[in-house]
């Protein structure tokens, strides 16, 4: 819907911002590494293997705190991905093109699988 030639903003995109903001303030102020509030990662209780995201939440919260080093060490996927997933906010038309879901999934796959590797240098990439 247009208002006076211009688009008016969406309601669900303004309550989806303010939702963003409210978790990441949420991990800001909770630190994940010391609290109960934030469920364990149920993979990982299974298994005892990493999945993708173990490690994210601990990772945000040092983000969030301009911890760089300290982010890196709980889950490096969640250190580049902001950047990416922005690019891609922004280039609406590389975002829909399949190869982009599927390389996504493969780039999931692999730093899964390669984080439970307990060689070095691979090791690193399991959560501190």
């Amino acid at each position: 819907m247009t208002v006076g030639g211009r688009a008016r903003p969406c309601r669900a995109r303004w309550l989806m911002a303010a939702g963003v903001a409210a978790a990441l303030a949420l991990v800001a102020l909770v630190n994940p590494g010391e609290t109960r509030l934030f469920p364990p990662c149920v993979f990982h209780a299974l298994t005892g293997l990493h999945c993708p995201g173990c490690g994210s939440l601990r990772a945000l919260h040092r983000l969030l705190h301009g911890d760089l080093a300290g982010a890196l060490r709980f889950n490096p996927l969640t250190v580049i991905s902001p950047p990416v997933l922005a690019l891609l906010a922004w280039r609406k038309d590389w975002a829909a093109r399949p190869a982009v879901a599927w390389t996504a999934l493969a780039v999931l796959l692999l730093y899964g699988v390669l984080r439970n590797i307990p060689a070095w240098p691979l090791s690193w990439l399991a959560p501190g």
